[in-house]
C-alpha cells in the first residue's frame, strides 16, 4: 500500500480514500519534489472559495467587484502564452513524432526528445521544485463522466491558480475519482518552478521561464510540464492531453481528437444541423461557437469552442463531444458588437488573465472603447501600472483571457453533454488569409478535404511566442498540437474512409480577405450565418454550387447578401491564377521539405490535380 512521507501533511481531503493507483502516482511525484502539503481538491464550493481566498491573499488576484464571483489575475510578463519551443514529444524513435525532413530545413511540425534522456532531465528540474509549497491534487475529466469518448486524468500542480482554472476547464472532483476506480488515468504533473523561499516576486506569479519545459510521454500516456503557470503550458487537460496525447489515443482507439469548435444550427423550417470548424488559435472559433446570426429565423447553439473528439457510431455517424467544461476565450477583440454571448459568459464566475482593471471593480481591454465609457475611472493595466486612452501601450495583454464555465453560456446546445456525442453534418477549416482565398469552397471528396487541411495556411497569432504577421503552414490547425509524426496524422484522416460511414462534407472558409486597400472584404461575426446557411444547403445536396479550380464554390446569387452593403462576391470568390501558383509552389517545397517520404501519396495526387486544375486557368 503507497504512504505519503510523514512529513506531508493533507490539509484538505483523505489520502486514504484515494484509489491506489492514484496513491501510487502521487506518492513517486511527491518523494520527487517533495511539497510540504497536499491538497485534494473535491470539486466543492468551499474548496473554491479556499482557492480563490489564497489567491487574493497571495496579491495574484483581485477581486473584480462589478461583477459576481469574477476576478483578474496578472502574470509575470516573461510567463504570457504557450511555449512551443519549449513543447515536446518523447518517444524512443524520432520518427514516431516527426516526419522525416529535408536535411537542413528545419522542421516546423514538432519538437522531439529522447524519451530516457528527457527523463533525467526532468527529474533534476522536479527534484525539491515544491519545497515549501503545497501539491494540489486534481482528478478530472475530458468529457461528460459515464461517456465511451471521455477519458479521466489526475494532475498534481503546486498552483492555486491551475487549479481554480481546472475547475472550470475540467469536471473536476470527487465523482471523478469515484468512476475512476483502479482503472488508467492520463497523468499530468506541472510545477512553476519556484520552490520556496524565493526572493521578493513584484507580479506574484512564480514561474520559471528560463527553464520551461512541456513534456509530453505518449506511450506511458504522461506529461510533465515546469516552469509556467499560463493556460495551455500549466492546464494540462487542454491542449496537452486534449490533444496532444489525445490525438495518439484517438489513433491507436480509431477516433479524432481535433482542434474544433462545434456549433449547432437551426434553420426557419426548424432543422437542426451540427458542424465542427478547425481554425488556429485567435482565428475566431469562438466567436463562430458563439454566432448570433443576422437572418431572422436562424438559431445557433453552442457545444464547444475548441476542441472535438470524435467517433463514428456504430451506424457510420460522426458523433462528437467537447471534452471540456468551459471557455478559455482571448479577451482583446470581444465585446458586445463582436461576440455579445461571450461578454455574457464573462459576467459571473469567471477568471480573467493579464486583462486592465478599473477603479469601479470593472475589466477593460482594446476592442471595449465603444461599451466602456472611462471617464472619471482610472485604468490599471495587465502590468499593474497606470494606463490612458492613446498612451501608446495596450491596456491588456494581446493574449489576455477569460475562464469562464459552459454553464455561463446562454445558448449551450441541449445536447452539448449528451454522453453519445451530436452528429456532425460539416466539418469547416480555416485560417487567416488576407489574400487570393475565397470565402468558402467545398472539398470534390474526403481525399479532396483531406488535402485542404493538410495544406491550410495562417496568420501568425499572440497565442504562441510567435512576432509579426507572418503566414504560416498549420495543417489542420494543429501544428502546435500534434502528439505524434503528422504524416501519420493524415493517413489516419484519410483511414475514415470507410465502407457504411456517412463522412460529413468538408469546407474551407476564409473570413479575413483584403481588398488592395486593406479593408476586410467580408464583415464576418453574425453575418458569416450568410456562408454557414449555403453550407447546410450543400449537406442537403442542394444545388448551389458550381465547380471550381480550388473545389465546389457557391453558385451566383446562392449565398444572400440582402442587407448588406459594399459586398463584392466576385472578389471574394476569385482564385488569381498568379497567387495560386505562388502557393503551390510554397506548398509543393513545404510537403517535400517537411514531410519527404511521409506524405501519403493520396496527397500528392491531390496536388497534382490541383496544380493541373489551376494552370488550365486563363
Amino acid at each position: 500500500m503507497a504512504l505519503l512521507p510523514a512529513d506531508v501533511g493533507v490539509t484538505w481531503g483523505k489520502f486514504e480514500e484515494l484509489p491506489e493507483k492514484v496513491k501510487v502516482f502521487v506518492v513517486e511525484k511527491v518523494q520527487l519534489c517533495t511539497p510540504v502539503s497536499l491538497h485534494i481538491c473535491d470539486g466543492s464550493s468551499e474548496d473554491g472559495d479556499f482557492l480563490i481566498n489564497l489567491l487574493l491573499q497571495e496579491g495574484t488576484a483581485v477581486k473584480l467587484e462589478k461583477f459576481k464571483n469574477c476576478y483578474a489575475v496578472r502574470t509575470n510578463p516573461a510567463d504570457v502564452a504557450r511555449v512551443e519551443s519549449r513543447t515536446i514529444i518523447c518517444t524512443k524513435n524520432q520518427h514516431d513524432t516527426l516526419p522525416s525532413h529535408k536535411i537542413g530545413v528545419e522542421g516546423h511540425l514538432g519538437y522531439w526528445a529522447d524519451t530516457d534522456e528527457e527523463d533525467e532531465k526532468l527529474r533534476v528540474l522536479f527534484n525539491g521544485c515544491m519545497k515549501g509549497r503545497t501539491m494540489y491534487l486534481l482528478p478530472f475529466s475530458m468529457g461528460p463522466l459515464g461517456s465511451p469518448l471521455s477519458k479521466p486524468g489526475i494532475q498534481l500542480t503546486d498552483s492555486p491558480y491551475v487549479a481554480l482554472c481546472m475547475r472550470i476547464m475540467t469536471r473536476l472532483g470527487s465523482s471523478v475519482l469515484t468512476s475512476l476506480g483502479e482503472g488508467d488515468f492520463i497523468k499530468c504533473l506541472h510545477s512553476v518552478g519556484q520552490p520556496l523561499p524565493v526572493p521578493a516576486d513584484p507580479y506574484h506569479w512564480p514561474c520559471n521561464p528560463e527553464q520551461t519545459v512541456i513534456a509530453h510521454f505518449p506511450e506511458r500516456r504522461e506529461i510533465m510540464s515546469f516552469g509556467s503557470g499560463y493556460g495551455g503550458n500549466s492546464l494540462l487537460g487542454k491542449k496537452c492531453f486534449a490533444l496532444r496525447i489525445g490525438s495518439v489515443i484517438a489513433r491507436d482507439e480509431g477516433w479524432l481528437a481535433e482542434h474544433m469548435m462545434i456549433l449547432s444550427l437551426t434553420n426557419p423550417q426548424g432543422e437542426k444541423k451540427y458542424i465542427a470548424a478547425a481554425f488556429p488559435s485567435q482565428c475566431g472559433k469562438t466567436n463562430l461557437a458563439m454566432i448570433t446570426p443576422s437572418i431572422p429565423g436562424w438559431k445557433a447553439e453552442c457545444v464547444g469552442d475548441d476542441i472535438a473528439w470524435m467517433k463514428f457510431d456504430e451506424e457510420g455517424v460522426l458523433r462528437a463531444i467537447n471534452p471540456e467544461y468551459g471557455f478559455f476565450g482571448v479577451a482583446p477583440g470581444t465585446s458586445k458588437k463582436t461576440n455579445r454571448v461571450a461578454e455574457e459568459c464573462c459576467a459571473h464566475d469567471t477568471v480573467f488573465t493579464n486583462i486592465a482593471t478599473t477603479s469601479d471593480g470593472g475589466y477593460y481591454w482594446e476592442g471595449l472603447e465603444e461599451e466602456i465609457d472611462l471617464t472619471g475611472l482610472t485604468v490599471t493595466d495587465w502590468l499593474g501600472k497606470p494606463w490612458t486612452p492613446g498612451c501608446g501601450k495596450p491596456a491588456a495583454h494581446p493574449n489576455s483571457r477569460f475562464c469562464s464555465p459552459s454553464r455561463n453560456c446562454p445558448m449551450m446546445d441541449p445536447n452539448w453533454e449528451d454522453p453519445k456525442g451530436v452528429p456532425i453534418s460539416a466539418i469547416m477549416f480555416g485560417g487567416r488569409r488576407p489574400e487570393g482565398v475565397p470565402l468558402i469552397y467545398e472539398a470534390l471528396s474526403w481525399q479532396h478535404g483531406v488535402f485542404i487541411a493538410s495544406s491550410m495556411c495562417s496568420e501568425a497569432t499572440s497565442a504562441a511566442e510567435h512576432s509579426g504577421k507572418t503566414v504560416m503552414r498549420d495543417p489542420f490547425a494543429m501544428r502546435p498540437f500534434f502528439g505524434y509524426n503528422a504524416g501519420n496524422y493524415f493517413k489516419h484522416w484519410l483511414s475514415m474512409n470507410k465502407e457504411g460511414r456517412k463522412l460529413p462534407k468538408i469546407f474551407h472558409v476564409n473570413w479575413f480577405r483584403k481588398n488592395a486597400a486593406g479593408r476586410f472584404l467580408w464583415p464576418g461575426f453574425g453575418e458569416n450565418i450568410r456562408v454557414l446557411s449555403w453550407i447546410c444547403d450543400r449537406v442537403d445536396n442542394k444545388d448551389v454550387a458550381v465547380e471550381s479550380p480550388v473545389g465546389l464554390i457557391p453558385k451566383e446569387g446562392s449565398i444572400d447578401i440582402s442587407g448588406l452593403e459594399d459586398i463584392d462576391m466576385a472578389e471574394l470568390m476569385s482564385t488569381p491564377k498568379a497567387y495560386w501558383i505562388e502557393q503551390l509552389n510554397d506548398l509543393q517545397k513545404y510537403y517535400e521539405d517537411e514531410f519527404l517520404n511521409d506524405l501519403p501519396t493520396e496527397l500528392w495526387d491531390e496536388f497534382k490535380s490541383f496544380k493541373q486544375r489551376i494552370e488550365q486557368l486563363p
